[in-house]
């Protein structure tokens, strides 16, 4: 029996990929390119399941394509706002993701860029690489506290709860988050955080906000003019949830006029198209997507789309379904 056909849109681990080579009739990506929309036409057509990842587009025009021999989208990444789930559902297309297994690398990147942010250390990196530091001085680079500060938490579920714990028992940070509803009793008590109702109620309270909302239409721009203009002036946004939740072109005025303090980014809109604004601002610090990125978690990332193709290919439930 001929072992299925899978498509794999970009280089994986490499103990993955030797794995996906012994199980499947697997083509790699070995140039490492970016898919393009005809290639993922293609893909739908002649593979039994396509392996997309976070950055690679599968809206309806893709999934739509006749003649389709693909089953299942088995995505390498937690986030799926990339794929036209409705025209996924339509097609009969099963979706799988990763979840899980980023949790903390991924939080240790949203307080990696609340330090550099807050501490300035990009800024403070730049000034030596250039040649340009003169010396301590007094009142050279002044920043803004961490400890004991508030952290405000847009969205509440592993991630931001992993950061929380960071924030709180590492740096005695207030914790703060809005989610539709109250997080378990025994988190609140752990952290003695509290719970906002509104976007109004928390920004004004914050020192630092850092956003853990999935990206889509409900959420696109959710950080705007007239939400940015909520934050205190001395406070800081971190982003590594997803890019198009930002307003950028907002969010670059915001910083220049500074109407806020800095923020910190590991995601943008239109990636890896970033606004060229951003690249001019002192106050921003810019990290080129490295939430998830350690060998570890990239290679757990890796393990769970097999072990979703595996199941899905015996019959089997599916660990990570998401339609």
């Amino acid at each position: 029996m001929s072992k299925p056909k899978v498509l794999i849109s970009r280089r994986w681990p490499a103990s993955v990929e030797t794995k996906l080579q012994a199980l499947y009739d697997v083509t790699l990506n070995s140039d490492d390119h970016p898919f393009s929309t005809d290639e993922f036409k293609a893909a739908l057509q002649n593979y039994d399941a396509v392996c997309p990842s976070v950055c690679d587009a599968l809206p309806a025009e893709v999934l739509n394509v006749a003649n389709k021999r693909c089953k299942i989208l088995g995505n390498f990444g937690v986030g799926y706002n990339h794929i036209d789930i409705a025209a996924a559902k339509q097609q009969g297309l099963i979706v799988t993701n990763t979840p899980g297994v980023l949790t903390q690398s991924t939080a240790d990147i949203a307080m990696t860029l609340l330090l550099m942010s807050a501490r300035r250390g990009a800024e403070g990196d730049r000034l030596v690489r250039a040649g340009a530091w003169t010396g301590w001085c007094p009142t050279h680079m002044m920043s803004s506290d961490v400890t004991g500060a508030t952290l405000g938490l847009i969205g509440f579920g592993r991630i931001a709860q992993a950061m929380a714990r960071k924030a709180h028992h590492g740096f005695g940070m207030k914790i703060m988050y809005l989610k539709p509803g109250a997080a378990e009793p025994s988190i609140n008590d752990e952290l003695q955080a509290a719970r906002c109702n509104t976007l109004e109620e928390l920004l004004p309270q914050c020192d630092y906000v850092s956003l853990h909302c999935p990206g889509g239409n409900e959420t696109r721009h959710l950080i705007n003019e007239n939400t940015l203009n909520l934050m205190k002036p001395t406070a800081h946004l971190i982003n590594t949830a997803r890019g198009d939740v930002v307003d950028s072109k907002a969010l670059i005025k915001a910083l220049q006029e500074k109407r806020i303090a800095g923020a910190g980014l590991d995601v943008y809109e239109g990636e890896p198209d970033i606004d060229p604004g951003f690249l001019t601002l002192e106050n921003a610090s810019l990290l080129p997507h490295l939430g998830s990125a350690t060998v570890a978690t990239r290679t757990a990332m890796g393990e769970k789309v097999l072990e979703n193709l595996a199941a899905f290919f015996a019959g089997l439930p599916i660990p990570d379904k998401i339609i």
